[in-house]
């Protein structure tokens, strides 16, 4: 396969890396064209000259037929991002991040604004060489564990499952799409 400024992708200059002795059997295979749509533009040929000095049209569909299963599988994606089901995880996860971020940004901001302001009060002793600066970052770790295990905990026994049978279903709900067996 050819670079996109046309060299070709081997080392060296020698007969192993010649276009017309791949391996050392014969002819090279036909050039094989990626489908991936992240595949580097400027590889897939998209942003450079052709012969004429014109820039190269853009790369048309990878197969014929791809946009009747994009719309069903949209479609299906819609339908699922529209059911109850959906928005029960939806607002299971809402109810649960918003108040967490908001407490936890707020204990965040006070503890930075607190030993901004108030050094003289960061600087007490609490246990011998032990500040309150001390105590009050290492509950900044305790507090970001703390909310970690909760934002787990709550997500294994309240949503996971139920996001489990959703993209369970909307699996099935595509492959019907694609034409794959739905048995």
């Amino acid at each position: 396969m050819q670079s996109s400024n046309d060299r070709s992708r081997g080392g060296g200059g020698g007969p192993e890396s010649s276009a017309d002795n791949h391996d050392g059997h014969g002819p090279t295979a036909p050039e094989v064209r990626y489908e991936d749509p992240w595949h580097d533009a400027l590889a897939s040929g998209w942003g450079e000259l052709d012969e004429t000095g014109a820039p190269t049209p853009a790369v048309p569909a990878a197969r014929a037929g791809r946009d009747e299963v994009s719309t069903g599988a949209r479609d299906v994606y819609v339908e699922v991002q529209r059911s109850a089901a959906f928005r029960e995880v939806r607002s299971s996860y809402r109810r649960f991040v918003v108040p967490g971020v908001a407490v936890f940004f707020t204990w965040y901001v006070g503890y930075v604004v607190t030993a901004t302001a108030a050094p003289g009060f960061m600087a007490r002793p609490v246990a011998g060489a032990v500040n309150v600066a001390m105590v009050a970052g290492l509950g900044q770790f305790l507090t970001t564990f703390l909310l970690t295990w909760a934002y787990a905990r709550h997500a294994r026994l309240r949503r996971d499952r139920a996001a489990l049978e959703l993209r369970w279903d909307t699996q099935e709900l595509t492959r019907g799409i694609r034409g794959g067996d739905t048995s």
